[in-house]
């Protein structure tokens, strides 16, 4: 070790104990170091116990500095001296005092810290370190690190060097002062080390501007100049520092003593020095150059000499000086940073100064659709507020979250930092087109009448400004974070909210004129203007009040206002006139609360909070109110809420989940149908353009491996044995192992071989010894709740029974779970009992909780996310100890299904569960026969445009390829193709019946795999009377001949014997039918043949909205809407014109639920705000009688709005207070107190995605908890017979005894992938098949639907009109039925601009916005307007090219997804007519959906919309009730019966 400075001597260095001394040569090498600071006095040691350490949890300590060593030492060290990692450090004398690095030049100083590895190490526990306590001697320390630009200081103690990583918090101001200096010390020998590509021969002055940029930014200092100081006054330490490296510098560089730049330095901080002169010599350090500690051999000095007295004293000063500079350097830079900010502040506006100067509190509601201003700007990471793009923003208005009008003056006028204060706004956004507003005439300055432009919701708003424009003008901007907004003219809800703003402007500019004209400024005070204005006249506009006080307080409070005016005033002396200085001192001396003014960079935000993004066009009058809900739910919810913070239980059920796709978003509204509406996502077509081939619905996973017990434990039978299983093997119901009871119908814990996995638990299903005398136990998997689809919603109690089987050795138990089979009795009459009961077994499994006993489990349900829900427990099936295993059954009936086999006749074979017969009528994959043909159209409405129908064949005779393996499969079927009018062309599909085949003589040849399934082909004449739309039979008729070779049809002739299907009672279930879903329910149920008798459930629609879901379910004859509640008038009016035996109630469901359980004397078990009982108890009497109870009601469906489902999410940023209020809380309170058989719940499909599934879960484990069977899935709407996408979420409940519906089959083909809901363990579900690749009918085309329909003109008005012409498609016929006048078939006006646009879009396939000429259209006012809307080409490349936008339907293809606010742009932006320049009419939207021409809506043209596009299309809900009724005649099926 070199020391420097001295006469050094040689000293021996103490070894660690056991640790072979070694040469210093040896030692590893370190990066070099300049020399350092040490003491060589030699004397006694007194470690205080004091010593500023912190705790550092479940870190070893030790009192002796070699164990530390040796406890962190790595297998790869071997240098002689170690080297060690320091964190948490202090440095203290003897008396315990921290003390400054350079002290050990006069003192003993020691260490505690936390002593780490040298190297970042794999072993965690080495890498916590080990604390010692106390240690050392300090004997010197370093700095390296120079070549790196980055300062490394190292302290030395007589066993090891240790390289000062982080200081401990009580140390970090005085380590911090030392560790500036030893980078300042880097960054002088960067710029002067030629080595470094520095220059040696700098100037002072460009060494310390070189030094200021190099330390810039730099948190310490406050500024350039400060840096500078402390350079200068660290001169003579920078000095010694680089000079102690000459002495292993290489000969041919320069010597850092000679450099004169460096030699003026230590001169400068010399002559800084004023306390004392310091001897321009290197202090006594350790040199460490290129990473080796070396000891310079000296004879001329012993390591005991003692330093000259004098010399102790001035060194001692110096560091004395050095503490004090850094104290008082601290001290001034709190200061200074203090005085900035005192500077640097805006004043914040107190509302309730100003609220008397402003209206009575109001709200802002809307009625047209808000675009969120996020997705019209392209994003960017940091801007400068100046260059974000400006806008012009009219019929605005501002308020807050609570959707509550808020003054201007809140927000701030400058650009400041953190504040708090959250406005928002709304408007229609234009181009700026630079008009000011004139305080004489407020609408001059803007379009005061519809301005064309987008409605847009903003951001929130950060800040404002006014500007003065001289004659009494002026313009008023608004900043979000990424745009401004010059305000044209207000709302006219908000325009009383403005006129306080735009009166303290015009006194403002009434004091500025004043001024101006006094010759002598400085001469009016602050007073002297308040009395003027005191004395103005009452007509005057500047007029505030003859009291002078008044006058003062008005221009205090408004305060910022004027002084924003005076600042930006073109005139220095009225800047700095008394007046403007005093009213500054007063709103300051008035006003407490202010913020910090930053610098104008912003960074961009992708969440808009505003309460828009949640909300539907029209808001509705219904204030928010807390749900109404049952103990019951109200527990479920709330306890989630208070054992989940939001963001934990995102983060769990994310991790889980992952990510979900969320293709579509919308808005939702707060009633209608479900009070909301979706519409399709930016890539939606991406996603279905790319769809090829049809997806497995997944299998849950294999079972789970099993880790043998390698312990010996005694095993017995107890009991004789009850029989034998199917291999001879004998069965017994009760075992002993090791001392405990395993029974048959218990359940047992199993050892996973994932170390990461808990225990898994079985239920035990039968056991048995087997051939080799190994005691054997077969089990089915119990899942816990948690690892389902329920998540963290799920009780963790709870398990569920699966059909993962597996068989395991007794010896490979591991334990025995508490656990039993639940079954109470269910229904309304029982929920008082079973709370109780509930209730009991809660606070016992807290009791044993907190007594550390072990958990008792329970199981009420089957879970199958094969077939997406939980089921009854098939009790007759389970725990009989009879050698049987209901899950070995289903995997043997999966695997007979999945082969495909001839019959034993050889005239049929087996394929998918189905059995084909030669003559039998089968559809055919059409990719099989006509070959996969080129992709898509890419636009929206063209998604179902080459698509095709399965091809009808008949089975002609079966071909076998080698008749050995011919059972195994090995052969063809040959079939002889029919033909749909779709082959032969457009018009003769669009005129023909969509049931109609056409007879062929084109045969086939096609492997086995290619057929999807059967269906019936009859003669016309031998249809079902009753045809009814949507279609939901496999028939077909034929009674013509197409010949493919000349393109010709002709009567079939006689000579062609067509053998038709055999015809049966038409009935509602058939044996033989088309494939359908594939489930386990439907491969084991044989289905009666007999008609049944029509059986309605009376029915509970709530959230009915004008009622297509109870016009569905009642259309398929299993529902009769006894009861319906609707908030919104028209709505509810809607709903009454066309059920008019159906009692409607229009008011919040909440009070409803309330007044029903006060009716049914259950208010005790009702949890409801003060205002629902209020206005339950004022409800007429006659209304409370017609009002359902428990055992009235047999079904309950509806769609409960929720704020957040398909817009922005507002669940992950609120809490349980804010989640009180959703809907779906009342809705489920209906089903928990009515008990009914079922119970349907509709949303949009995001639903089940929302705030990563939790509200899905949380509806899921509500239902399970009130002991439902539940099954989920998504649908779409265009598969069912509609020209419509709408994909709609469904979640089924079923009482235990009843039998939950199966999923409809999907009819008609439609361009959409598979739809999926993710489950859990990476798992999916999808309820039903994509029919994009084939199903039994073809798309239903926008001709199809509206083809019919008269012309009519931009803003047509007439209500009722004639059909004019006669239905063409078979669409048309069904859905006019026998109407002979048509209504409401209206259509909304756009204004002149959009109607001109809507002129110059092509009337071709796809032709939106791109197709508009970009030039300039001059309207009948005389404004002059773009005809491309600015904001989109601007926008596009960001939003899919904003496609659809000013969009024209395709006659071939399909409607977008009807919303409740057709407009060009506006979400669903393609809604112009196909061939007429004008918007889709209510009725051409109403069919859209499926509605009969004869259904009636109500209300003005707006209320019609919103009710078509709330609505459940119903024929999809007419499909679901199908399903509904044949689950209610399954349960009487000899399956079913007890």
């Amino acid at each position: 070790m070199v020391e420097n400075g001295t006469k050094a001597g040689k000293r021996k260095k103490r070894a660690l104990p056991e640790i072979q001394e070694v040469d210093d040569v040896s030692r590893t090498r370190r990066p070099r170091r300049a020399a350092a600071c040490t003491n060589f006095k030699e004397k006694s040691v007194r470690v205080c116990e004091k010593s500023a350490t912190i705790e550092v949890k479940k870190q070893q300590t030790v009192d002796e500095e070699f164990l530390a060593l040796r406890l962190t030492s790595l297998d790869t060290d071997v240098e002689a001296r170690p080297t060690r990692r320091l964190n948490d450090f202090v440095l203290f004398d003897s008396d315990g005092v921290l003390q400054p690095v350079e002290m050990l030049e006069i003192n003993d100083i020691f260490v505690s810290g936390a002593i780490l590895p040298s190297d970042v190490c794999t072993d965690k526990e080495k890498e916590k370190g080990v604390r010692c306590p106390s240690f050392g001697r300090v004997e010197n320390w370093s700095i390296s690190g120079y070549e790196d630009d980055s300062p490394v200081i190292w302290i030395s103690t007589e066993l090891a060097d240790y390289d000062c990583r982080k200081p401990a918090a009580s140390y970090r101001k005085v380590y911090d002062y030392f560790y500036q200096k030893a980078r300042a010390s880097v960054a002088v020998y960067k710029i002067l080390s030629k080595s470094s590509g520095g220059d040696p021969n700098t100037s002072l002055d460009e060494l310390l501007a070189a030094v200021v940029r190099s330390m810039g930014g730099n948190k310490y200092f406050s500024s350039g100049a400060a840096i500078q100081d402390f350079v200068l006054s660290q001169g003579d330490f920078i000095y010694n520092q680089l000079a102690g490296l000459d002495e292993t510098a290489k000969k041919h560089e320069t010597s850092y003593v000679e450099i004169p730049v460096l030699v003026a330095l230590r001169e400068k901080s010399g002559k800084i020095d004023m306390a004392l002169q310091m001897e321009g010599k290197p202090s006594n350090g350790v040199l460490r150059i290129d990473g080796v500690s070396e000891v310079a051999e000296s004879e001329a000095m012993i390591s005991d000499q003692l330093v000259d007295g004098a010399d102790e004293d001035r060194r001692y000063a110096k560091v004395l000086q050095d503490e004090e500079y850094r104290k008082s350097m601290q001290r001034s830079r709190k200061n200074t940073s203090s005085a900035s900010a005192s500077n640097k502040v805006y004043i914040k506006i107190n509302e309730d100064e100003i609220a008397s100067d402003y209206p009575l509190p109001s709200y802002y509601k809307n009625s047209k659709e808000e675009t969120d201003e996020l997705i019209l700007y392209d994003a960017s990471y940091e801007v400068d507020a100046e260059d974000l793009p400006r806008r012009m923003l009219h019929n605005w208005a501002l308020y807050n979250s609570d959707s509550r009008f808020i003054s201007l003056e809140l927000l701030p006028m400058k650009h400041c930092d953190d504040i708090d204060v959250t406005i928002f706004g709304s408007g229609v956004v234009t181009d700026d087109d630079g008009s000011w507003t004139s305080l004489d005439n407020p609408d001059s300055g803007s379009q005061s009448h519809d301005p064309d432009g987008m409605s847009i919701f903003l951001s929130q708003i950060k800040e404002w400004v006014i500007e003065f424009g001289g004659d009494d003008i002026i313009a008023i901007s608004i900043r979000t974070d990424v745009a401004w907004y010059r305000l044209g003219k207000p709302s006219k809800l908000y325009a009383p909210w403005y006129k306080p703003v735009l009166k303290t402007a015009r006194v403002g500019i009434s004091i500025l004129g004043l001024l101006s004209g006094e010759s002598r400024i400085a001469r009016l005070s602050f007073a002297d203007v308040t009395k003027r204005l005191s004395g103005l006249q009452m007509n005057d506009k500047a007029y505030i009040s003859s009291d002078p006080l008044a006058v003062e307080r008005y221009l205090v409070v408004h305060g910022q206002i004027i002084l924003q005016l005076f600042a930006v005033y073109p005139n220095d002396n009225i800047k700095r006139c008394p007046f403007n200085i005093g009213l500054a001192s007063k709103l300051e001396d008035r006003h407490h609360t202010k913020w910090i003014i930053k610098k104008k960079k912003i960074l961009l935000k992708e969440l808009n909070l505003n309460p828009r993004a949640g909300m539907a066009p029209v808001v509705s009058k219904r204030k928010a109110m807390q749900a109404t809900t049952t103990r019951l739910v109200n527990r479920i919810w709330g306890e989630f809420y208070s054992n989940y913070s939001p963001e934990d239980s995102l983060q769990a059920i994310g991790a889980e989940n992952g990510e979900d796709e969320v293709e579509e978003e919308g808005e939702n509204g707060e009633e209608g149908e479900n009070g909301e509406e979706e519409v399709e996502g930016e890539n939606e077509d991406v996603t279905e353009d790319t769809v090829q081939e049809p997806v497995e619905v997944q299998k849950s996973h294999t079972p789970k491996k099993i880790r043998g017990s390698s312990g010996k434990r005694e095993i017995k039978w107890d009991g004789e044995n009850l029989g034998k299983t199917s291999a001879g093997e004998p069965l017994y119901r009760q075992a002993l192992v090791g001392g405990e009871m395993v029974a048959v119908g218990g359940a047992v814990t199993l050892e996973v071989d994932d170390p990461e996995e808990i225990p898994a638990i079985y239920f035990v299903e039968y056991m048995f010894e087997s051939t080799d005398h190994c005691k054997m136990l077969h089990g089915r998997f119990l899942q816990r709740g948690s690892k389902t689809v329920l998540g963290n919603a799920a009780n963790e109690r709870e398990l569920f029974l699966t059909n993962e089987c597996m068989t395991v050795q007794l010896k490979d138990i591991k334990g025995i779970a508490s656990f039993e089979i639940r079954s109470r009795p269910w229904g309304h009459q029982y929920r008082k009992e079973n709370i109780t009961a509930d209730k009991l077994d809660r606070a016992r499994a807290l009791e044993r909780k907190a007594k550390d006993l072990p958990t008792e489990y329970y199981c009420k349900s089957l879970y199958s996310p094969e077939r997406g829900g939980f089921f009854s427990l098939p009790l007759s099936d389970i725990g009989r100890c009879s050698g049987f295993c209901n899950s070995c059954k289903i995997r043997e009936d999966e695997k007979e299904r999945s082969t495909i086999k001839l019959n034993d006749s050889k005239t049929g074979f087996f394929s998918n569960g189905i059995e084909y017969s030669v003559e039998d009528f089968v559809y055919v994959n059409p990719d099989s026969i006509d070959g996969k043909e080129g992709s898509k159209t890419s636009f929206k409405s063209g998604r179902n445009i080459g698509l095709k129908a399965y091809v009808v064949c008949q089975l002609l005779e079966i071909v076998p390829k080698e008749s050995r393996k011919a059972d195994l499969g090995f052969f063809d079927v040959k079939v002889r193709r029919f033909y749909r009018p779709e082959d032969v062309s457009a018009e003769k599909a669009y005129a023909s019946d969509i049931q109609e085949l056409y007879y062929s003589q084109d045969t086939d040849v096609l492997p086995p795999g290619a057929l999807e399934g059967k269906c019936e082909v009859r003669k016309k004449s031998d249809m079902p009377l009753c045809c009814e739309y949507p279609i939901s039979d496999h028939i077909f008729f034929c009674d013509l001949f197409f010949d493919s070779s000349k393109g010709s049809l002709k009567q079939l002739p006689a000579n062609m014997k067509l053998k038709f299907s055999t015809i049966k009672d038409d009935t509602l279930l058939r044996k033989k039918k088309g494939k359908g879903v594939e489930s386990e329910t439907e491969a084991e149920i044989v289905k009666p043949d007999e008609p049944p008798k029509e059986i309605c459930l009376a029915t509970l629609d709530i959230f009915a909205g004008c009622g297509g879901l109870s016009q569905g379910l009642k259309k398929a004859g299993v529902s009769d809407t006894k009861w319906a509640i609707e908030y919104e008038e028209p709505a509810g009016q809607a709903f009454k014109q066309n059920h008019p035996e159906s009692t409607v109630f229009v008011d919040n469901c909440n009070v409803i639920l309330r007044a029903i359980m006060e009716k049914g004397g259950d208010q005790d078990d009702c949890v409801s705000t003060t205002e629902a009982n209020e206005l339950a108890a004022k409800l007429p009497e006659d209304q409370k009688s017609t009002l359902p109870l428990p055992g009235q009601v047999d079904f309950i469906n509806g769609g409960p709005p929720c704020q957040g489902f398909s817009g922005m999410n507002r669940f992950n940023q609120s809490s349980w207070s804010k989640v009180q209020c959703e809907m779906i809380l009342a809705f489920l309170s209906f089903a928990d107190y009515f008990r009914p058989r079922y119970f349907l719940l509709e949303n949009v499909r995001t639903f089940v995605s929302f705030n990563k599934g939790q509200t899905f879960q949380l509806t899921l484990a509500s239902l399970l908890e009130m002991g439902y069977q539940v099954r989920f899935g998504i649908l779409e709407a265009g598969a069912y017979g509609v020209s419509q996408s709408r994909k709609r979420a469904f979640i089924w409940a079923a009482a235990p005894e009843e039998v939950l519906p199966e999923w409809p089959e999907p009819m008609h083909v439609f361009g959409v992938p598979k739809l999926k809901i993710s489950l859990s363990q990476g798992l999916h579900y999808a309820a039903v098949r994509s029919t994009a690749l084939g199903a039994p009918f073809r798309p239903i085309t926008v001709r199809d639907t509206i083809g019919d329909l008269p012309s009519v003109e931009n803003g047509e008005s007439r209500t009722n009109q004639v059909y004019k012409d006669v239905a063409v498609s078979w669409f048309q016929k069904e859905i006019r039925g026998n109407m002979i006048a048509l209504t409401d078939h209206i259509c909304k006006a756009m204004n002149q601009l959009n109607l001109i646009r809507c002129q110059h879009i092509p009337k071709r396939p796809g032709a939106d916005w791109h197709d508009l000429p970009n030039e300039k259209v001059k309207l009948s006012n005389g404004h002059v307007e773009e005809m491309i809307p600015w904001c989109l080409p601007n926008t596009a490349k960001r939003h899919n090219g904003w496609k659809g936008l000013f969009g024209r339907l395709d006659w071939q293809g399909n409607f977008p997804t009807s919303i409740t606010d057709p407009q060009p742009m506006g979400k669903v932006g393609m809604c112009f007519h196909p061939d007429q320049d004008r918007i889709l009419t209510v009725r051409e939207c109403a069919r859209s959906q499926g509605f009969p021409d004869s259904y009636e809506f109500a209300g003005n043209i707006i209320h019609k919309h919103r009710q078509i596009g709330n609505a459940v299309p119903p024929p999809l809900a007419f499909a679901l009730g199908r399903k509904l009724k044949e689950a209610l005649h399954l349960k009487k099926s000899p399956q079913h019966q007890p």
